[in-house]
């Protein structure tokens, strides 16, 4: 890298090189997640209930989570009915 280069604002290939690799593995990731696991929806909504159930007494059977997939990107939906401000009293 000359001289030049540092104020044409060009990165050494290598860093770019890095920072692909690490977007790449992250989506593969969220890919092998979506593909393989049948139980990660259920698995989190029941893991979102017990973190919202520790600050706000909730009703389980009234949550809905749904997981939408289309094109290249994913879409989480979490619907929990809340108490009136009676309910809302911290644990």
């Amino acid at each position: 890298m000359g001289w030049l280069d540092i104020f044409r604002g060009r990165k050494p290939v290598a860093a770019t090189a890095g920072a692909a690799k690490e977007r790449l593995q992250i989506v593969l990731a969220h890919e092998r997640i979506g593909r393989t696991r049948e139980d990660f929806l259920p698995k989190l909504q029941a893991e979102l209930v017990a973190v919202v159930a520790r600050y706000v007494a909730i009703d389980p059977g009234k949550v809905a989570v749904n997981l939408d997939r289309g094109g290249d990107m994913s879409t989480l939906a979490i619907e929990i009915e809340l108490p009136g401000p009676r309910g809302l009293a911290a644990r």
